[in-house]
């Protein structure tokens, strides 16, 4: 692989230790690793990085609805992942990748064969593909194969997490994708809270200037149209430096560390994520907020500033 990539492009391996086994082809999964690589080369100019990443992931229902169609087995998977830092695509472009003979090659420098092939050889393995790339922000695959032995989903029993709790809070959730935002929201109302919903980072600036007092937690992507995450984190700093951000991303954590794009204390959830690992990781971040004095986030009587009340949401 690093004889493929040469010596311009840096070949970054993130492979975790506890990983299943999956019932397949040594010879055609070694084609699916190398055809994705060969296609994050191309996908850089000069410079860059590729990066493979391993690890588990338990798809339940709606997850699999959402992200996979009603075709794939809810269960345990084995996730492979390459990423690059090239040009990325646009939607209409990941529409075409898997067709048979589609390219963006010059004619003569490509088959268009080699993503059809990754396609196909991982539903042949009954897993699927799922493509998260934003132009100019590089592109990430991501192969899921069912673990072996471990295939079917099984609902929360005696030994499994207990369901995430809920509250009461004030969310504001920043997505430029509908779909997504939709799952989140949806998710999260199902746990009680008041959430408030953006498509950008400039609707984001205007809910907090309007109801700084009300808004308990933000949750924002980080690659999006005219302000990135990094940059609304930044600019709701300045309005309110104790408001949590909790940014999400379909790119892997280390590799939006690693692109720039966040910083490595912030806190971080990867897509796709599943309701309940979400609700989790947001009661978790309320209840760290919850230690905090209320006066350290906003002035008391005492400064000579009139204290004031949490207003009510806006009809929803």
């Amino acid at each position: 692989l690093r004889r493929s990539l040469g010596e311009n492009h840096l070949l970054d391996l993130q492979l975790s230790p506890e990983i299943g086994e999956v019932r397949a082809d040594r010879g055609q999964l070694e084609q699916v690793l190398i055809n994705l690589v060969l296609n994050a080369r191309d996908a850089m100019v000069e410079h860059g990085r590729v990066t493979i990443e391993t690890g588990m992931a338990t798809l339940d229902e709606e997850y699999v609805q959402l992200h996979a169609g009603v075709s794939i087995p809810t269960g345990e998977y084995v996730m492979l992942a390459v990423s690059d830092t090239g040009s990325g695509m646009d939607p209409d472009l990941q529409a075409r990748i898997f067709e048979p003979f589609f390219t963006t090659k010059p004619v003569g420098q490509g088959t268009g064969l080699g993503l059809s092939t990754v396609y196909g050889i991982v539903k042949q393995s009954e897993g699927f593909v799922w493509v998260y790339s934003e132009p100019g922000h590089g592109s990430t695959f991501k192969i899921y194969l069912p673990q072996a032995g471990a295939r079917r989903y099984v609902p929360a029993t005696n030994g499994a997490p207990s369901p995430p709790r809920g509250g009461t809070e004030t969310i504001l959730v920043v997505e430029d994708e509908d779909m997504v935002r939709s799952l989140a929201c949806r998710g999260l109302r199902e746990q009680g809270y008041t959430v408030l919903e953006a498509r950008n980072g400039l609707e984001a600036i205007g809910w907090v200037e309007d109801r700084r007092r009300d808004i308990d937690l933000v949750i924002s992507d980080v690659v999006m149209p005219e302000l990135g995450g990094r940059e609304l984190g930044q600019r709701l700093a300045d309005l309110d430096p104790q408001l949590p951000v909790l940014y999400m991303s379909g790119y892997t954590g280390e590799d939006v560390i690693q692109r720039g794009l966040l910083d490595p204390s912030a806190p971080f959830q990867q897509k796709p994520f599943t309701p309940e690992g979400l609700a989790r990781k947001v009661r978790d971040m309320l209840d760290v907020r919850a230690t905090r004095s209320p006066q350290a986030r906003f002035p008391s009587p005492q400064s000579g500033e009139p204290a004031e009340t949490r207003g009510d949401p806006p009809a929803e």
